[in-house]
């Protein structure tokens, strides 16, 4: 396999390891706070969807009778592979189409082998993957009458956003993106920039929603990965 350049492992910054955020349990829309083992769970079903895409070439199958109400019920999430510590694939959904074992799963598999920016993982790369987790509570509308009136609503290092103009342009940073971009400023100017728009661009038609994540990685537990396995 080609190596992957600077370029690819440093891009885009929201792609960094979630970490738990202070805001997750914030708001009349938050989703119930996972429990450990359903954390554990879910991780374990990401790393089995990966390896069933090395084995099989499509994602873990899962059914969700398996599984409990929490994990069978709809949300979206991200997921984010990292080799050390360069991105390795990110890929998530925004909005709540389907339970949420099978997002993971849906998600796992196409963060290994269907984010464009990088090749296929290969079987000798799943040993060293770290695997890491955000669970989207259900955005907000936010309401503003000028870009500084947004930029004083923002919460660094608990808000998610989502921007769009039209159709045609939308993009999403994860709460963990304010480890780089801790400004409020430079935080929404490189999400206009991720949308394809210009960093100083403003429309009144524009639209931000904000949403926080319950995030957490395979570091998180006892023992690691190791003790995920199948």
């Amino acid at each position: 396999m080609a190596p992957m350049s600077s370029r690819n492992r440093n891009r885009p910054p929201e792609l960094d390891p979630p970490s738990p955020d202070p805001g997750a349990a914030e708001g009349d829309h938050a989703l119930p706070p996972l429990s450990a083992q359903q954390r554990r769970i879910l991780l374990k079903t990401a790393r089995q969807s990966i390896a069933a895409g090395l084995e099989r070439g499509g994602p873990l199958q899962v059914n969700t009778a398996e599984y409990d109400e929490r994990l069978q019920a709809p949300a979206a999430s991200f997921v984010t592979l990292h080799m050390g510590r360069d991105l390795r694939g990110c890929i998530g959904s925004l909005e709540a189409r389907r339970p949420l074992i099978c997002d993971v799963a849906a998600n796992a598999f196409a963060a290994a082998f269907q984010d464009p920016r990088f090749p296929p993982l290969v079987a000798s790369e799943l040993s060293a993957l770290h695997i890491h987790i955000s669970v989207l509570n259900p955005p907000e509308d936010m309401t503003f009458t000028s870009e500084e009136d947004l930029l004083g609503q923002l919460r660094p290092g608990v808000d998610g956003l989502i921007l769009s103009e039209g159709e045609s342009h939308r993009a999403t940073f994860l709460p963990s993106v304010w480890h780089t971009l801790p400004h409020p400023r430079q935080f929404l100017n490189q999400l206009k920039i991720k949308a394809g728009l210009p960093p100083d661009y403003w429309s009144d038609s524009l639209r931000v929603q904000r949403y926080t994540t319950e995030s957490f990685g395979e570091e998180d537990l006892t023992g690691g990965h190791e003790a995920e396995r199948p």
